[in-house]
């Protein structure tokens, strides 16, 4: 049976009523965690939830690790991420997420979307896209929209016929705004769409 959440879903969206009764429910089990899901986009320029190589997972199974954190990493830094071949910028930032990290002790839970994106866009390295997959994943904020996420915009151009060279960001909002305060849900129907198609 489909929730009230799918439900408005459909009635908002043709596109997405089909989707609503082709693909499972997509159901994400967040870590909570900023600082380890932070560290996901920056090694595999994906966050972990998404990640088919899995490379971020391999590494901490390397260094023997189930959870990143401040007391673990010297130890992800010498058994596993120094000894990964990353661009010197990755390293960058993800020495200046450990260094904003270990300085603000901050319940991101309890900051309202544009304060997480204040405090977060302050270090050096970290996107707007970043800060997305932090808010849609990590925190599960209900109405999140990545325009700039390439995937995304791959599978709206596929499902609603969008001309990827003219206005796209803004064509693909106008149709977001149909999902209303249900736009992160519809996003991850979208990205769930994708990956039941990919294994057929």
């Amino acid at each position: 049976m489909k929730s009230d959440n799918e439900k408005v879903l459909a009635q908002a969206d043709p596109m997405l009523e089909k989707i609503i009764l082709q693909v499972p429910k997509p159901v994400i089990e967040s870590t909570g965690d900023v600082f380890h899901d932070l560290m996901s986009c920056v090694v595999e320029q994906q966050i972990h939830y998404r990640s088919t190589k899995k490379i971020f997972q391999k590494m901490l199974n390397a260094a023997e690790i189930e959870r990143l954190d401040l007391n673990n990493f010297q130890i992800f830094e010498e058994k596993s991420l120094g000894k990964t071949k990353l661009a010197i910028g990755k390293y960058e930032t993800a020495s200046r997420i450990l260094d904003y990290f270990s300085k603000n002790k901050i319940d991101w839970h309890s900051l309202s979307n544009e304060d997480v994106r204040l405090r977060l866009s302050s270090i050096k390295g970290i996107g707007k896209w970043t800060i997305d997959m932090i808010l849609l994943y990590t925190l599960q904020r209900p109405n999140i929209f990545p325009s700039d996420d390439f995937h995304l915009k791959q599978i709206m151009v596929s499902l609603y016929g969008l001309d990827a060279k003219v206005k796209l960001k803004d064509l693909m909002l106008e149709i977001a705004e149909n999902w209303g305060e249900h736009t992160s849900l519809a996003v991850l129907y979208l990205f769930a769409w994708k990956q039941h198609h990919r294994k057929k």
